[in-house]
């Protein structure tokens, strides 16, 4: 198979068997932990058990084109393609629109003789005990796995998605404070309309209220005025 067809055997291949309990907190980081199970496809009855967290944090407004260099932090080139085909089928906006940095580290791996069945089974049954509402089990391809979770993290995203879009936009019904904010950016701007130096603190506070959307044809026009 190519390049492209092995990720979307990857894609085809994964089901969630447990999901988190809890969605994604709408503000700060979720440590999602996950239990990817995979079958080694040239050894009978020996499956593969990764374990790890996943962070997903919500700091700052990713544009299109930082995507696949910003998005995803630790993962593999094929889970970057295959991020960078979900942005371009329009799969993938309500993950930058959230803002939405993933992390994964902490990887743990263990082979275990019996059945892909059995193997979920008593992986699932010792997460349902330990009670963790971030908790995640996955089945997947094993070489290409990476894609396998990604897959369960966009899903996952779109689960929560509908709850936080709420709370988000209930947070930001401060109007006063809002409008304080406004005022301090437009002398932000004016200043930095007379010292192009300036720009980059601009538009790292942009990002930081997560306002860039708002002011961003007017931040590249300027800089595209002073360049």
């Amino acid at each position: 198979m190519g390049k492209k067809e092995d990720i979307w055997y990857a894609v085809n291949a994964t089901r969630v068997v447990y999901s988190p309990d809890q969605t994604i907190e709408s503000f700060g980081t979720t440590t999602i932990r996950y239990h990817l199970v995979s079958e080694l496809l040239d050894h009978a009855n020996k499956v593969r058990v990764r374990a790890g967290s996943v962070y997903s944090e919500r700091p700052q407004i990713l544009t299109p084109s930082m995507v696949a260099s910003q998005l995803l932090d630790g993962f593999g080139d094929k889970a970057t393609e295959y991020a960078e085909w979900l942005l371009e089928h329009g799969e993938i906006i309500r993950i930058l629109r959230y803002g939405l940095h993933f992390r994964k580290e902490t990887v743990t791996e263990e082979l275990i003789n019996g059945s892909v069945d059995d193997v979920v089974q008593r992986v699932t049954d010792q997460v349902r005990e330990a009670d963790d509402q971030f908790a995640a089990v996955v089945v997947g391809a094993d070489e290409l796995w990476e894609v396998s979770l990604l897959k369960f993290l966009v899903d996952y995203i779109q689960t929560s998605s509908g709850p936080n879009f709420q709370e988000l936009a209930h947070a930001s019904a401060g109007s006063g404070a809002r409008a304080d904010i406004r005022r301090q950016l437009e002398a932000d701007f004016t200043a930095a309309a007379s010292d192009g130096s300036r720009l980059e603190a601009l538009g790292n506070k942009l990002q930081k209220l997560g306002l860039f959307d708002d002011y961003e044809d007017r931040f590249f026009a300027m800089v595209r005025r002073l360049n």
